[in-house]
């Protein structure tokens, strides 16, 4: 099923520009359906969300139960177990103490000429969660709840909005709705794909705007998060799901191929790469893979993502190893090596790393606490996991005495005209020859 490339080599920088290439095909009758959905929920509000909810979602729902009742929320709780909400607990303790860390404040400087500068950080008024269905809210994405919207919580949004597809009888998984309640969803909307990120950015009777969108989503979701950004603010523009391992002798290929694995399941454009020292360990790994593949409910989409974008390259040492990875920059990156912690400092480009045998990526996605909304197809060498920041504004101070406006005026005013902006330099000039005192 994958063949074992050596590194450099023809054959391999084949395989490795398809990986580093793939994206999902976005046609131009998709992007045009996104945008006539967009322009439904614009003109006509919630009549176009049940139009759409009742087409796709389900077929009796009304306009008074686009947004969860009490009823519901009480009702949830009494459907999830008590090693459920234990574990759902123990999880939003880790992800809180981990971006806790993360709270920027304000800060301000004075000089002794009286200048007075700073800046005020504050958080957005109201944030917007898009929780995808998942099999029909069979297979709640937890997890989703809990890396979107504790940042926000966090950050101090006030009004936090979590949509989500609903069942075909119209209600919602009670776990996904339990975990809303636990980070602080201030209210649950029923509706999903691109008419529920239309709802949040441009508002209806039933569902109100806000300032930030964040959240998973299909090519539908994709799309609008894309439009609407400009409207709104949006979080990164995730592409399909990524893991690279780098491994060494010391490497166990049972837990390469389990790890491998993890990500090949998610979907069929999702990308698992192996770069390992080893030719036995390579080996080995291939042969777990078929082994393992065989247990997996998911087999058939992992295999096609093996097949279609997963790889493993053999390279002469550590060093050929990181210098590919940096060039892929991975959304996941495993060291599973014999001293990980020696080669943190050699990781450029990575959404997140994971170190040693005992931390495969799947800790991330739950429990750990770092968030698992990371940077994919190539963007960690510029871009960073979500974070408390992501819902957070940052509005600059400046106050300048006389005596300033003075010292420095004739350079401001020097540069104004520079740039052929006279009204900017007389806004200054006005002050210095004293007119309209």
């Amino acid at each position: 099923m994958l063949k074992v490339l050596p590194h450099p080599s023809p054959e391999g920088e084949t395989k490795l520009a398809l990986i580093a290439t793939r994206k999902p095909g976005v046609d131009f009758e998709t992007e045009k359906r996104v945008l006539e959905i967009l322009t439904q929920v614009r003109e006509h509000g919630d009549e176009a969300l049940v139009r759409y909810t009742r087409q796709f979602d389900a077929p009796q729902m009304g306009v008074d139960e686009l947004t969860v009742g009490e009823q519901e929320l009480e009702a949830a709780y009494r459907e999830v177990n008590e090693a459920f909400l234990a574990n759902l607990r123990q999880a939003i303790a880790n992800i809180e103490a981990f971006h806790r860390q993360q709270l920027p404040s304000s800060h301000f400087l004075t000089r002794p000429d009286g200048t007075f500068l700073g800046r005020m950080v504050r958080p957005v008024s109201a944030a917007g969660l898009y929780i995808p269905g998942g099999k029909s809210g069979e297979t709640p994405l937890i997890s989703s709840v809990l890396m979107n919207g504790l940042p926000a919580r966090l950050a101090g949004v006030k009004d936090l909005a979590l949509i989500t597809p609903p069942r075909k009888d119209g209600s919602v998984n009670p776990h996904l709705l339990v975990a809303a309640q636990e980070v602080g969803a201030t209210r649950i909307h029923k509706v999903g794909s691109a008419w529920g990120i239309g709802a949040l950015a441009y508002g209806t009777s039933s569902i109100k705007s806000v300032d930030v969108v964040v959240g998973p989503g299909n090519i539908y979701v994709a799309l609008a998060k894309r439009l609407v950004s400009g409207e709104v603010g949006i979080d990164l523009l995730a592409g399909p799901s990524e893991i690279l391992i780098i491994a060494d002798q010391s490497a166990k290929p049972a837990h390469i191929a389990a790890d491998l694995l993890s990500q090949a399941e998610h979907d069929s454009m999702s990308s698992a790469v192996l770069i390992t020292t080893d030719g036995k360990v390579a080996a080995e790994t291939v042969l777990e893979l078929e082994k393992q593949l065989e247990n997996l409910p998911r087999r058939d989409t992992a295999r096609q993502a093996l097949q279609n974008f997963g790889a493993i390259f053999m390279v002469h040492d550590l060093d050929a190893a990181f210098a590919l990875s940096n060039n892929l920059a991975p959304e996941h990156l495993e060291l599973q090596v014999k001293d990980p912690w020696s080669c943190l400092g050699k990781v450029e480009n990575a959404g997140a790393v994971f170190l040693g045998d005992w931390t495969p990526e799947a800790v991330g996605d739950y429990f750990a606490g770092p968030n698992h909304v990371l940077p994919t197809a190539g963007t960690a060498r510029f871009a960073s996991a979500l974070s408390v920041e992501s819902f957070m504004k940052r509005t600059s101070v400046i106050s300048y005495s006389r005596e300033t406006l003075e010292q420095d005026g004739r350079a401001i005013m020097q540069l104004a005209r520079l740039e052929g902006l006279e009204g900017h330099a007389a806004s200054v000039g006005i002050r210095l020859k004293g007119d309209g005192a």
